[in-house]
């Protein structure tokens, strides 16, 4: 199966080496586990928990609040000794409200839901199956973190007929998907089947990159019995992965600004969030451990490691041997589009896919010179943007300029970044220009809402003056009726006296 041509991007050195063929590993109970509350897009979970509470594994410490979120597990049996603020995977290094479990070694599952049988179609409907992946907290396992269910429910609002397994892991360094569709290319398939059941659709293609040769033979493998699963090989370019770009090259189908795949009758998964998916389906249980990627040149034992969520990366950096020599950058996700990390302190949590320790020698850094106007980068960005104009723009403090000639439509994948030869940083002026947006527009409607609010008390007010009016008049006039029946009912009552 042939796939289209994208614009853009970037050829990289890959680095996958270091990682590739390093089986998944399991990582050992750390001593705590810390769990924020919000590890994924939307509203923080609630905590259901309390501070001296014995939990198991498995078990509901956070549930998903009103609105887009999802729930949190508990990662490991252990005691709730602290509710508090803990340092996020964050570049900012803001806190945010974190569930603090001491492990006691056990391991112990509590009671899960009742497995559905490995058969097909499923024993359940697709509305039941969506229940049970929300209240399993999956999410995005790609690194967007988006809670699942949302995703299975969006049949309801848009006229799908595709589904789209996300294994291009076009990001260097990263190959924990790569171990997945190698080592569990049937779990994954099983997934895959799952989701589709959920979704209601009859076209599923499972793109993956040219560069995994062993992984696409195992998928082509688990998927021969099923020839509705097309397997697609990819060509290797970054950002092949980038949900609107892997849509395009699978389908043809281009996703216009502002709007989602869905739009185009497509709905993007990632390999990892379909293996979750099925454990969930057939075991029960909740997301409570993902495979990361722990590599780089400042790693002494590159892996692959499956870690309870809410390790700390410090227990993991230490389960690789450390670092050697001291990292010159140390990046939750990939090296283009993830974000360095403030602290060893922070958690893996259910969006981290690698942890990767990097030298000098390994970042395109240098010092920022005066742009030369070479049009590389407006060559490079697969949105088909101009970023040398937009980082004048932000620049000038002119967000609406920025946003008029298409702010919104960059995916942050940083080809542009990437092949500046002055190292201007350029996506990092366009991710602060989005912030600044969004805080503005943020700003502009709660305005809007106070305004709203303001008007209603105002009519209100005026309504409940005019009712008092009314009555006042009506009082008066009430009044002034029996005064004039008391006037006129006095001669007779003269004339009687009289008589």
């Amino acid at each position: 199966m042939w796939s289209f041509r994208i614009r853009g991007g970037v050829k990289l050195q890959y680095h996958k080496e270091l990682s590739s063929e390093r089986a998944v590993v399991n990582m050992p109970l750390p001593r705590r586990l810390y769990l924020p509350l919000q590890q994924h897009i939307g509203t923080p979970a609630i905590p259901v928990v309390n501070v001296g509470d014995n939990v198991l594994k498995g078990q509901l410490i956070a549930k998903a609040a009103p609105g887009l979120s999802a729930p949190v597990h508990a990662s490991s049996s252990g005691t709730v000794v602290a509710i508090e603020d803990h340092v996020a995977p964050h570049p900012s290094g803001l806190q945010q409200k974190t569930i603090v479990i001491e492990t006691d070694g056990r391991d112990c599952w509590t009671e899960l839901p009742s497995p559905i049988a490995d058969d097909f179609p499923l024993g359940v409907t697709p509305r039941e199956l969506n229940s049970r992946v929300a209240a399993a907290g999956i999410v995005g396992m790609g690194g967007a973190a988006f809670p699942s269910a949302v995703k299975l429910d969006l049949k309801a609002r848009y006229q799908l007929d595709t589904l789209l397994i996300n294994g291009a892991e076009c990001e260097p360094y990263l190959t924990c998907d790569d171990r997945l569709m190698r080592e569990e290319a049937a779990a994954v398939i099983d997934g895959v089947r799952i989701l589709a059941y959920a979704l209601e659709v009859q076209t599923v293609i499972f793109a993956i990159e040219r560069n995994k040769p062993k992984a696409l033979a195992a998928i082509r493998e688990a998927a021969r019995p099923e020839p509705w699963i097309q397997v697609m090989a990819l060509p290797t370019r970054f950002p092949m992965g980038s949900e609107r770009h892997l849509v395009l090259a699978c389908t043809g189908r281009e996703t216009p600004a502002r709007k989602l795949t869905a739009d185009m009758g497509v709905v993007v998964h990632n390999v990892a969030t379909a293996r979750a998916v099925a454990r969930t389906v057939r075991s029960g249980e909740p997301l409570v451990s993902r495979v990361v990627t722990v590599s780089g040149r400042g790693i002494r034992e590159p892996a692959n490691v499956n870690v309870p969520l809410g390790t700390l990366v410090e227990d993991l950096l230490v389960f690789c041997g450390g670092v050697h020599p001291i990292p010159y950058k140390l990046i939750g996700g990939g090296p283009m589009m993830g974000a360095p990390l403030p602290s060893v302190r922070v958690p893996v949590v259910k969006g981290t896919s690698g942890v990767l320790a990097l030298t000098a020698d390994e970042i395109n850094d240098g010092a920022e010179s005066p742009c030369i106007r070479c049009g590389q980068c407006v060559t490079a960005c697969p949105c088909g943007l101009v970023p040398v104009e937009m980082a004048q723009l932000v620049r000038r403090g002119d967000l609406q300029g920025a946003q008029a000639i298409g702010l919104q439509d960059c995916v942050s994948c940083g080809s542009c970044s990437f092949i500046c030869p002055s190292h201007i940083p350029l996506a990092h002026y366009f991710n602060f220009a989005k912030g600044q947006s969004g805080a503005l527009d943020r700003d502009a409607r709660r305005q809007d809402r106070i305004r709203a609010l303001i008007q209603a008390r105002n009519e209100r007010a005026a309504r409940e003056a005019e009712i008092k009016k009314a009555a006042a008049a009506a009082g008066k006039a009430a009044k002034a009726a029996a005064a004039t029946a008391r006037a006129a009912e006095t001669p007779e009552r003269q004339l009687e006296e009289s008589t």
